[in-house]
């Protein structure tokens, strides 16, 4: 096949870099120093914007997490489920009412168990996060260099991937197993194009263990592969994914909840069915539907980084597709806003498709091209991104707050093992016990458990719990449920802006 041969020749093996060797004599101090001496400036310029945008998401991350910016949906739900699992406990998960794995097939989360036997908690988490995002800046670098044939340009991709305010905004969007996706994708588009398939197929099996929807992206990628490398591993990964997401789906899921997925809901006009039938049936309907909330804007927000030029490299680029489109689609409304982790996926595609645009243009319009691609990553990290430095920064409590200084202070006097209920931002601090409810729940249930029916009703457990943590200002509605169960506890504990109550004994 032509385009086989011609991309053969693209990437050959690399000159000296961190990227590629192949030296293969026994580990010893001085291969050590050999290596360290042939990595090439870019290599380690690219290395240490990778370090330091970690270091930067995990400053955020902590200011976020202490200046009570976490939440239980949804790195609370996850450090419970993990730190349940590392004491060899079922991760049911009392903040959702349901398995950790049966909310979704994320298989992945094991892997983190081992580090909870060390450092347990959820900083343990957004610290992991953030340093898989940043990781996914050297197989992007490693790719574009080869594909451009220098270090300079694989330097400019990397920058476009760390300064992606998709990528930025799901990187700070509490914890997500979903960012693992922003490693393991480049990983696997790497390893696809430079053809090392022990590595490819690594990243495959990681990827899939992520999440039972990755399939949405996973199956293209195996049916690109199979059309322009290797027709038998390209098929192989499509169907492999496309089996581990039906045993993750209909078996695991099934089992542990229930139901094989609780999102059937996000499918507009009732589902598949009605979806397609609407389609051809009312098109327009379906027309109004995706240029209703702000979907269309969402959509440039997606492409804008790379400045359209992924367009010319459309076999690539169609691989977001149906990840995109899901987005587009769906009646979440998350799901079609770029500061959360519904996009990260989709950043590594456009960008891969992007490098191998600018690859087909002449020598001096690469630069060009690259310059542009670099610029309107950087002009969109400022005027769309969240983070402290953009233009419109994402106004939250920070860590030396008194309001956060007080609320962790006053949870100290609980005990590690009573039942609690408590104001959500605090939630995330009280996470490592058996039973732990963000209030109202259980005294009136509010996301919880895969029945809807018990939306708004106590639950159970409500008899259980020994200690609530509240705020002393407290909204309209929730001051009604506390109302009703007040005169089942006493204050014992309270400050300036919270209170603590326990329990009173029959």
């Amino acid at each position: 096949m032509a385009f086989s041969r011609r991309w053969r020749n693209k990437l050959a093996p690399l000159s000296n870099d961190c990227s590629v060797t192949t030296d293969h004599r026994p580990f010893s101090l001085s291969s050590t120093r050999d290596w360290l001496r042939s990595v090439s400036s870019w290599g380690w310029i690219v290395t240490a914007l990778a370090v330091a945008h970690a270091i930067w998401m995990i400053w955020i991350a902590y200011d976020l997490h202490y200046g009570l910016g976490t939440f239980s949906y949804d790195v609370g739900l996850y450090d419970q489920g993990v730190w349940l699992l590392s004491r060899f406990q079922e991760p049911y998960v009392t903040f959702m009412g349901r398995n950790l794995l049966g909310d979704h097939a994320s298989l992945i989360m094991l892997f983190l168990v081992p580090v909870y036997w060390v450092f347990p908690g959820v900083m343990t988490l957004l610290v992991v996060q953030a340093i898989v995002v940043a990781a996914g800046t050297i197989p992007i670098y490693l790719l574009a260099k080869r594909l451009l044939n220098s270090g300079a340009m694989g330097c400019g991709a990397a920058v476009m991937w760390l300064a992606n305010p998709a990528l930025n905004g799901g990187a700070m969007e509490n914890f997500h197993p979903d960012s693992f996706l922003a490693l393991f994708i480049p990983l696997t588009l790497y390893a696809a194009f430079t053809q090392k398939w022990k590595l490819f197929a690594v990243a495959v099996l990681l990827s899939v263990l992520v999440k039972e929807d990755v399939l949405l992206v996973m199956v293209p990628i195996g049916l690109f592969v199979a059309w322009r490398f290797d027709r038998r591993r390209g098929l192989l990964t499509a169907l492999f994914s496309l089996i581990v997401t039906i045993l993750g789906m209909f078996v695991m899921m099934r089992h542990l909840i229930g139901v094989p997925t609780r999102n059937g809901w996000r499918i507009p006009f009732g589902g598949f069915t009605g979806l397609f039938k609407e389609t051809f049936t009312n098109p327009t309907n379906v027309i109004d539907h995706l240029r209703s909330e702000n979907r269309p804007m969402y959509l440039f927000k997606m492409m804008a980084p790379f400045a359209g030029v992924f367009f010319a490299a459309p076999s690539v680029a169609l691989l977001a597709v149906p990840v995109l489109g899901s987005n587009m689609i769906s009646t979440f409304w998350y799901q079609h806003q770029i500061e959360y982790h519904y996009s990260i996926v989709i950043v590594p595609i456009l960008l891969v498709a992007t490098v191998v645009a600018i690859a087909k243009y002449e020598v001096q319009w690469r630069r060009v091209a690259m310059g542009l691609t670099v610029a309107c990553s950087l002009i969109t990290f400022v005027t769309w991104g969240i983070h402290p430095l953009a233009s419109q920064p994402r106004v939250a409590l920070t860590a030396g707050s008194s309001f956060a200084q007080s609320g962790l202070e006053i949870i100290k006097g609980i005990p590690d093992d009573a039942v609690v209920s408590a104001y959500d931002p605090l939630t995330a601090h009280l996470g490592h016990r058996r039973q732990i409810y963000f209030f109202p729940n259980p005294f009136k249930a509010l996301y919880y458990g895969v029945d809807d029916s018990l939306a708004g009703k106590p639950l159970p457990a409500a008899k259980d719990v020994e200690y609530v943590v509240l705020p002393r200002a407290l909204g309209e509605e929730l001051s009604w449920v506390w109302a009703g169960v007040r005169t089942q506890f006493e204050e014992v504990d309270s400050n300036q802006f919270w209170q603590v109550f326990k329990r009173v004994q029959p």
